[in-house]
């Protein structure tokens, strides 16, 4: 993607201070045009409320450092946002779709890459920094808004 704009997601203007492992919460606020507070609190809500696992052994009742985002909750939440995901990467197929601006349809989208969302509104990428690695970043798939709050 050659174009990039620097948004937080309202993150300062909430009262939140720091860096901070909330890319999916900004992604969506980005995306959906939601309040990131709004958005904060309910991703915690339910991280907090998610039975323990093996490989999760502490119940964190924070979105600041991950989201669990393969479990029910979290698809429910986003088709409640009214967005509907489209995979773009299947196993064994390699990269079909990269991080650029005619690779992903218009609209308002929140993207998955390795170890990261972001969200991209009609071509251009908004988050604190530009993640595409000069359009070289694999997509493995998104979250379109179809919903016409987020339009």
């Amino acid at each position: 993607m050659k174009t990039f704009k620097y948004n937080d997601g309202g993150r300062f203007k909430a009262g939140y201070r720091g860096d901070a492992g909330d890319c999916v919460t900004r992604a969506i606020v980005i995306a959906s045009g939601h309040d990131y507070g709004e958005v904060y609190k309910r991703l915690a809500k339910e991280t907090g409320g998610q039975r323990k696992s093996s490989r999760r052994s502490k119940r964190s009742r924070s979105a600041r450092n991950g989201i669990n985002t393969t479990r029910k909750w979290f698809k429910a939440y986003m088709a409640e946002l009214g967005f509907t995901w489209t995979p773009t990467m299947k196993i064994g197929s390699g990269c079909t779709v990269h991080l650029r601006e005619n690779e992903l349809p218009m609209g308002r989208l929140v993207v998955v890459v390795s170890k990261h969302y972001t969200s991209v509104i009609d071509g251009v990428i908004h988050d604190t920094h530009n993640p595409s690695r000069d359009g070289e970043r694999c997509v493995y798939g998104y979250w379109k808004n179809a919903s016409p709050e987020g339009s």
